[in-house]
């Protein structure tokens, strides 16, 4: 008896063990090699580039991690927890808007004995997490325990120009951390994505609701993206103001301050309408909601469902309250405006001129000097222009990055950085304009007028067509264009 007793508890012990240990035997490292495009050269690519992060075993033999760990990558490998074998891994999906993506390995032995993790609900505030990982330092896995302090909506810095659901930890998230799962009773509640350089002891996760929105998208084999309302939503706690609009004395109600041009919204929301509820979600004048007791923007109320889905949304228009559904989409026209990943960039040379859209990576690439105001000018273009004045913003502004030096443009005085206004009486609106009127034009002399002092440039046309072809081989440009 004694000696059965000893073995049940010898074996619940390495039970016990065994399954202490399933967190940290389903986090994997990534070493990926990247190679990022040069945007004010576009036919250009940096250096290979080493860099790591972390991941994680999910149902179906996949791993997930970061976007930004797996961008631009040429080659990923991945390996176990204290196993040195490498394995190659690809992309199967990745989405750049939430900072997610999902790795699948060649080699399916790989899986063996990686039981895959469970997550968990969203995490309360005060509440002790720990996070896995592979920061840089070091080969081994480390452990950070933390307590939860906020959860609100917070800017996403891969994309750039979005907001999302966070949740901000103590614990330590370093390079490397990204990717790896944070975990609260055995369970994954979230993905350790970026911190904020200058403070410590703050990181931040991405919560179990937009990892789910996520899982949920991609079982139609493609990912969409999180959808978005397309209206601007500001607060309305001028009593005044709320009196003139017969609101009820309740504090709740925002004002619709701004509606993005052939979205949802703009079907069926007016500027100035009051938005006094968002899908189950009432809304206060300061415009935010209340979410799992945390207090966050009301635009997570069209950010639960999938691109196409409608939301039912309450507002107060000519005294009254009216049911209304917004239809919610990804939005892909703001691209430019964010950092974009995994596209070489388009551009098109014509007499050593080269074109490429306006775009925020441009914008960093190209780098702005004090005196030039031709920098302030591109980012009020990229910015702000579709927002303070929408009937003149272009579809896709164009910018002059560089002059490519021969003959045929040597007595220019613009060598780049500049908009293009028009092209031989053409209006720019887009890249392809900038083909067409070059590629059309039956002008001796080609012109070319640039941004809000309208300079201008002139190219003898058949001088620069025959030029061409020199000036790519010169500088090593493989082809005029990529669209």
């Amino acid at each position: 008896m004694f000696l059965k007793t000893v073995i049940v508890g010898f074996l619940l012990g390495v039970t016990q063990l065994c399954f202490a240990l399933e967190p940290e035997r389903s986090v994997i490292q990534i070493l990926i090699y990247r190679q990022e495009p040069d945007w004010s050269a576009p036919w250009r690519f940096d250096a290979v580039q080493r860099a790591g992060g972390s991941g994680f075993v999910i149902k179906g033999k996949r791993i997930m991690t970061n976007a930004h760990v797996v961008s631009w990558c040429r080659q990923i490998i991945v390996r176990k927890y204290q196993d040195a074998k490498p394995y190659l891994a690809q992309v199967e999906y990745i989405a750049h808007d939430c900072d997610l993506a999902i790795l699948t390995v060649e080699d399916e032995s790989f899986f063996d004995d990686l039981p895959p993790l469970e997550f968990g609900e969203m995490p309360k505030v005060r509440s002790t997490v720990v996070t896995y990982g592979y920061p840089a330092g070091g080969e081994e896995i480390s452990y950070t325990r933390g307590v939860v302090s906020r959860i609100e909506m917070s800017p996403y810095s891969h994309i750039g120009n979005r907001r999302l659901l966070s949740v901000q930890t103590d614990a330590a998230i370093n390079p490397g951390n990204s990717g790896g799962p944070v975990v609260q009773d055995d369970r994954v509640v979230g993905v350790a994505f970026q911190g904020i350089q200058g403070l410590e002891n703050t990181g931040f996760f991405i919560p179990p609701t937009l990892i789910q929105r996520f899982l949920k998208d991609v079982e139609d084999k493609k990912y969409d993206g999180v959808p978005l309302a397309g209206v601007n939503i500001t607060s309305l706690q001028n009593p005044a103001y709320r009196a003139l609009l017969k609101l009820p004395d309740n504090n709740l109600g925002a004002r619709v301050d701004r509606i993005r041009p052939k979205t949802g919204a703009s079907e069926v929301l007016r500027p100035d309408d009051v938005v006094l509820r968002i899908g189950e979600f009432p809304v206060a004048s300061d415009s935010t909601i209340l979410f799992q007791g945390n207090r966050v923007f009301c635009a997570l109320g069209f950010q639960f469902g999938q691109s196409g889905d409608s939301v039912p949304v309450q507002i107060w228009r000519d005294g009254k309250a009216q049911d209304v559904k917004v239809k919610v989409t990804a939005a892909m026209d703001d691209q430019p405006e964010g950092n974009q990943f995994d596209v070489k960039p388009r551009y098109f040379i014509f007499g050593g001129m080269v074109f490429t859209p306006l775009s925020r990576d441009y914008l960093r690439n190209a780098g702005r000097e004090g005196s030039d105001s031709s920098g302030a000018e591109l980012t009020y273009e990229l910015f702000f222009r579709s927002r303070e004045d929408p009937s003149s913003a272009r579809e896709e502004p164009v910018v002059l990055s560089s002059v490519l030096s021969d003959a045929v443009n040597a007595n220019f005085s613009v060598r780049g950085r500049m908009l293009v206004d028009r092209i031989n009486g053409i209006r720019i609106e887009k890249l392809d304009d900038v083909i067409r009127a070059f590629e059309t034009s039956t002008n001796a002399q080609d012109v070319i007028e640039f941004g809000k002092h309208r300079s201008i440039e002139s190219l003898d046309h058949a001088e620069a067509t025959r030029a061409n072809p020199n000036i790519l081989k010169t500088y090593g440009i493989p082809k005029d264009r990529h669209l």
